[in-house]
């Protein structure tokens, strides 16, 4: 292929740093961003194209077919896809297009592993069931929120500290697989009630000696077990009465579903839930068909 290094490469290196500026995206996504981007750059400068205002649908969509040819399965086909979605919009909000030949592609179908997630009336049903008035009740809501907020896996959450909280700034410092150190934003409910936590609960299960810190503890004073927080997890789903195989990770699957549906950046996400690779990230690009029936109605001008 011929060397990407001319008037198409200048707006890529704008949005890559747009990307580490902006959405504080690790290196290694970043990487992963440029090298998907370059290979589309290439592939256009060979088909002559020397203004990326001038590329259109069609131009895309024999790039896309090219991957597809070449014997890239569906999932990392949808990576290439998520990158150069961004690109274009980006390229949109510069104006410096008025279209975004992007709009009329569709990415490609990926394999039906959708796990098993829950609707926001479930999740509401379950995260109403604690109650905030006892000790227990508020140390358990406090955990289903900052589960759902963040999308943690369960070892990410019970080995939560303190000092991994930065309320003030809306984040929480995750030690994720592989030891990997990674900042998740944590929404407003979430840190309203570990506030009321920290308070009201957590001060009667501290045990000197045993709680090392760690912010969600048992009745013994030492930090939530796995079994533990399946056994209350357990415990609200029965009582919300939700007939569905819910476990744990189904609040991680919840999380992902839910931000992408209402619009995430996919790799956004993947930053988020801590995924090495994108391609684990995209098995959640399933939307339910009832959420794009309801999207229909609301945006399309018979709907």
């Amino acid at each position: 292929m011929s060397d990407p290094e001319n008037n198409l490469t200048p707006f890529l290196k704008d949005y890559l740093s747009s990307l580490k500026v902006e959405k504080n995206l690790s290196d290694n996504t970043i990487n992963s961003y440029r090298t998907d981007l370059t290979l589309c750059i290439e592939f256009l400068s060979d088909s002559g194209i020397r203004d990326l205002s001038t590329v259109t649908t069609a131009d895309l969509r024999a790039f896309f077919k090219q991957l597809s040819s070449s014997g890239l399965s569906a999932t990392s086909v949808a990576r290439y896809f998520s990158s150069v979605k961004g690109f274009f919009i980006h390229l949109l909000l510069q104006d410096y297009i008025r279209i975004n030949p992007m709009d009329k592609l569709n990415p490609p179908k990926l394999p039906n592993r959708i796990p098993v997630v829950m609707t926001l009336p479930e999740v509401n049903a379950i995260l109403a069931i604690p109650d905030t008035e006892d000790t227990f009740g508020l140390r358990n809501r406090t955990m289903l929120e900052v589960f759902y907020a963040c999308g943690l896996r369960i070892s990410e959450l019970i080995n939560i500290k303190l000092s991994d909280c930065f309320l003030e700034d809306g984040i929480i410092r995750v030690l994720g697989k592989g030891n990997k150190e990674r900042l998740v934003p944590i929404g407003s409910e979430a840190i309203k009630y570990i506030e009321q936590y920290l308070v009201k609960s957590r001060p009667s299960l501290e045990k000197k000696g045993k709680s090392l810190s760690f912010l969600f503890l048992s009745n013994r004073g030492t930090k939530l077990s796995r079994m533990g927080i399946w056994k209350i997890l357990r415990k609200c789903v029965e009582e919300a009465q939700i007939n569905k195989d819910i476990h744990p990770h189904t609040f991680r699957h919840t999380f992902a579903t839910h931000l992408i549906e209402g619009g995430a950046d996919l790799r956004a996400v993947q930053e988020m839930l801590g995924h090495a690779d994108i391609s684990t990230t995209q098995i959640y690009t399933h939307i339910d068909p009832e959420f794009i029936k309801q999207e229909h109605k609301m945006y399309h001008p018979r709907g």
